[in-house]
């Protein structure tokens, strides 16, 4: 699942949603396709986006947010696409995958024989292989206390949804073209894994090594055994690191490996705090092949000046935070209004490594002030006068299951605030919580001071822990509370370990039920839709029985462009807008 801001496509999980972003100048350009060889393809083409990049590699915890996942949709090769529809589209342009049996499950991916990464060098499978070992978790031998410290062994790759599938060691074709996965268990989301993120002759350099060497370390190092742990392998070590951290930035690296390509556009400049700058990979012979000469993605967090920017010409597209009033600036500028439900939305979760919230009777007191439906009604029904609080963990509206789930998952304990039960259950006590979000976001700012004096009415201080920088503060657990959104890929049920499972590194509330935990890893391996179903009701239920925390509604959606961009359509997936950037024409 991805932060809204993020996010996660190996295995496709959630993203968080980030909020909004400063607007400053700086920058530099590398060498990617100069003015003169873009202008022979057909014009720039300039969107806003509400969150500035801050890492090319959106699968770290740190680095799971929505912008960084759009960068690397557009710029590192996809197995396969989904469709408008949420259905998977297998992605003839970088190869083929196929499974090759169910007992136990095989599955095959095959490259392309002319894939070629941006710098020239031939895609095979060293490439697989690394993007395997990243996802697999393959070599891990560590032994996490309940905080996530590693305390015995070795954790290689840090994703963000942690490992939810387990193989044996893909077997390599003789033309080192393709690679077998033998899972050791049915895999309910086999045909969601893109087993490809970053190229192995790149990361082999920065760990110190030759590509072979760093193929040859994964082919030969033993699987990993907690019970057992061996030395860790220094070559897949030094690799994980630099994938852990290496890919971080806040501005344009001065190391071009860094900006090496597989997709159809590749990153040629970025302006901190303005923009960044995308030119087609002169590499990728693929059918996603954009139809302009020039991608800006300008970083505009206020939605006022989205709205104006896109009035005043400067911007050819826009996905800003939506809202009533700027629903009615766009359609009084005549502007292309494309809306509809995200598949995201906004939540309120309890830190379970927080001292205030060990007692139960505390966290479901909290719980009990939260004014849902008064932040439902002041962020989104101006926007959709049909909406509802949500009432699940789990389940979107209109998802199958979710009435189903709502009707008995205890949600309903939450329906209205209640001073006065809150009260009891705090027995005099006058706990401090302290919330972090998101600063820079004006509805995340609104639900804070709503359940901020709320809260009050019952004798809970509320502090306030918001900042700028909310999503590099997640992971460290110093709040009592946050709030923001997930945004989930739209398929699959990877986001279900990522956020539930113990020591998961996308379980940044440090949420620790083991009925809850064990459940969302079966789902995984769960190939009966029924069974499916049942088991993440049963998820739902265990969080509210928790008080794990509340969710608030689901996020409304919202593109505009003016009237020289044609081909943008709604998708309310992690890619957001520029989901079909191959369909624009300008």
């Amino acid at each position: 699942m991805k932060i809204t801001g993020k996010r996660l496509r190996p295995l496709v999980g959630a993203i968080a949603l980030v909020g909004a972003a400063t607007v400053v100048l700086s920058g530099c350009t590398t060498s990617g396709a100069t003015d003169n060889e873009t202008s022979k393809t057909g014009g720039n083409v300039t969107i806003a986006q509400v969150n500035e990049v801050s890492s090319f590699n959106y699968n770290t915890p740190q680095g799971n947010l929505d912008t960084n996942g759009m960068v690397n949709y557009l710029t590192q090769p996809q197995f396969f696409t989904l469709d408008d529809q949420y259905k998977i589209v297998h992605n003839s342009d970088l190869g083929s995958y196929k499974k090759l049996s169910d007992n136990p499950l095989k599955v095959e991916y095959t490259l392309n024989d002319d894939d070629k990464w941006s710098d020239g060098t031939a895609m095979t499978a060293d490439d697989l292989l690394l993007g395997w070992a990243q996802a697999s978790g393959y070599y891990d031998s560590a032994t996490l206390n309940d905080a996530g410290e590693v305390t015995k062994g070795t954790q290689y790759f840090s994703t963000a949804a942690g490992a939810p599938f387990s193989t044996n060691l893909p077997t390599v074709s003789n033309d080192n073209h393709t690679i077998t996965y033998t899972y050791d268990e049915p895999y309910v989301d086999w045909e969601l894994v893109n087993p490809i993120q970053f190229p192995a002759h790149i990361v082999a350099k920065k760990a110190g090594v030759s590509t072979e060497d760093l193929t040859k370390a994964i082919l030969d190092t033993p699987k990993g055994d907690t019970a057992k742990p061996a030395s860790p392998n220094k070559t897949i070590l030094a690799a994980a690191k630099f994938i852990n951290t290496g890919y971080d930035a806040t501005s344009l690296p001065s190391d071009k490996d860094l900006l090496v390509s597989g997709g159809p556009l590749q990153v040629s400049a970025w302006t901190p705090k303005q923009s960044m700058t995308f030119v087609p990979n002169k590499e990728y012979k693929g059918d996603h092949t954009v139809k302009f000469s020039k991608l800006v993605m300008r970083f505009i967090g206020d939605a006022n000046a989205q709205v104006t920017a896109l009035q005043n010409g400067e911007v050819d597209a826009i996905q800003p935070q939506p809202s009533a009033d700027t629903v009615k600036a766009l359609k009084a500028a005549n502007s292309t209004v494309i809306d509809g439900s995200q598949v995201a939305y906004d939540h309120l979760d309890l830190n379970f490594g927080s001292s205030v919230f060990k007692d139960e009777n505390v966290r479901k007191a909290f719980l009990l002030t939260i004014p849902r439906e008064d932040i439902l009604k002041s962020i989104v029904t101006p926007i959709n006068s049909s909406a509802k609080v949500l009432d699940s963990q789990v389940f979107l509206p209109g998802q199958e299951g979710y009435e189903e789930s709502v009707s008995k998952n205890g949600s309903s304990d939450y329906d209205k605030v209640d001073i006065a039960q809150a009260k009891k259950l705090l027995n005099g006590a006058t706990p401090t919580v302290k919330i972090l979000y998101n600063t820079l976001n004006p509805n995340r700012v609104d639900s804070f001071q709503a359940i901020q004096a709320s809260a009050a009415k019952a004798g809970i201080k509320v502090t306030d822990g918001g900042s700028p920088k909310w999503s590099e503060l997640l992971a460290g657990g110093d709040y009592d509370a946050s709030i923001f959104g997930w945004v989930n890929p739209g398929a699959g049920n990877a986001a279900l370990p990522q956020l539930f499972e113990t020591n998961n590194s996308g379980n940044y509330n440090k949420y620790n039920d083991k009925t809850v935990s064990d459940l969302a890893v079966k789902t995984q391996t769960t190939l009966d839709a029924d069974q499916l179903l049942t088991e993440k009701e049963q998820i739902d239920a265990g969080t509210f029985a928790d008080a794990y925390g509340l969710p608030l509604f689901q996020t409304p959606g919202l593109f505009a462009t003016n009237s020289n961009l044609k081909g943008v359509k709604f998708f309310g997936g992690q890619t957001g807008i520029v989901w079909n950037i191959w369909d624009w024409t300008k």
